[in-house]
């Protein structure tokens, strides 16, 4: 179904103002990064296909396998945000051609923002497919994530409910059941064809050739799970806590947490290196907790920033990051090309995820 496109009078002028501030052009399919969705960001023509209500479920077993937290830490001394100008890219094809061939996705350079009304600010060479904005969502969205090629993604509301754009496949939600817990997160399997939600519990719903390797929905949290990350051949997946509690399942390795030590603000996010072998860890404040082979590059912890952050992105080549916060605001380290932001939109509806 399409989103009827209602651009007022109001949102004309804040598209102006914001263009003519040197922010990222709104466009319509053009080559320029696009914003698509925000009450505050509008302007752009919406394309959506979503599918909400149809469930099909495979139930999270009590049988939990845990790694026990360390207080093994990489404590970061903070660097200033690494940004640069907004750059102008040509997107890549959305359908046809070899939008999905191994060479485009490894110049894939761009990223997506989505809000937790389900609007998406693409930015660099991410492809604007479509969005929840104007939709009646029962819960708000809580995560996304891109398919391997980078020609679609899907977002997941706090209930379950499932958005597919593009190429993203639909391949069951918990939109329909009763929950313990409210979903956080989800990511996708290695090939596209599944994906994993987790809820705050740690229960874990497996769809589509998503295995479970286990959860921790049967164990008493001391907090509760915020994030889940996949292992690169998605055989298996971390689990992490606001406290920085580290579990890992199937061929997930465990290379430490922060579970045992006093953070100054909650983990809200992490993200795995390439190759499995290790992982980051942010705060609210965006401090940085890096294991494994995971670098550190730089982080917000001792400075003031305007919003807390939300989450996390690896750099395809696992040598920098970006992180996001709550107001869309970015901020690029190591070799994370900074693209643009909604820093500056006034976002009627907090930033969620960075994918």
């Amino acid at each position: 179904a399409e989103a009827p496109m209602h651009i007022d009078p109001f949102v004309l002028h804040a598209i102006e103002a914001y263009a003519g501030s040197g922010g990222p052009a709104v466009v319509d399919g053009g080559s320029l990064p696009a914003l698509l969705g925000d009450d505050s960001g509008g302007g752009t023509t919406t394309t959506t296909t979503s599918t909400t209500t149809t469930t099909t479920t495979n139930p999270t077993t009590t049988t939990s396998t845990t790694t026990p937290d360390t207080t093994t830490t990489t404590t970061d001394p903070t660097t200033t945000p690494t940004t640069a100008p907004t750059t102008t890219t040509t997107r890549p094809p959305t359908n046809g051609g070899d939008g999905g061939s191994e060479a485009w996705r490894n110049n894939f350079k761009g990223y997506w923002l989505t809000t937790a009304n389900g609007g998406i600010f693409a930015f660099g060479s991410a492809p604007v497919l479509g969005s929840t904005v104007g939709f009646s969502l029962n819960k708000p969205i809580v995560d996304m994530t891109s398919t391997p090629n980078r020609k679609g993604y899907w977002m997941v509301s706090s209930d379950g409910g499932i958005f597919n754009f593009g190429d993203a496949g639909f391949y069951g939600s918990t939109g329909g059941m009763q929950l313990n817990k409210p979903i956080v997160g989800m990511v996708s399997t290695a090939d596209g064809l599944g994906y994993w939600l987790v809820a705050s519990d740690g229960g874990i719903f497996a769809f589509g050739d998503a295995v479970f390797a286990g959860s921790t929905g049967s164990i008493t949290l001391n907090k509760p799970i915020v994030h889940i990350s996949a292992t690169p051949d998605g055989n298996g997946y971390w689990l992490t806590a606001s406290d920085g509690g580290i579990f890992a399942f199937g061929d997930a390795q465990y290379f430490g947490s922060t579970g045992g030590i006093v953070l100054n603000q909650p983990i809200v996010g992490m993200d795995t290196t390439p190759d499995g072998q290790g992982y980051w860890m942010v705060a609210s404040d965006g401090g940085i907790f890096a294991f494994g082979d995971a670098g550190f590059y730089g982080s917000t912890g001792g400075l003031h920033i305007n919003a807390p952050v939300a989450g996390i992105q690896a750099s395809s080549s696992g040598s920098g990051y970006w992180m996001v916060g709550k107001d869309g605001g970015i901020f690029a380290f190591g070799d994370a090309h900074y693209f643009g932001s909604a820093g500056n939109l006034g976002l009627q509806s907090p930033t969620v995820s960075i994918s």
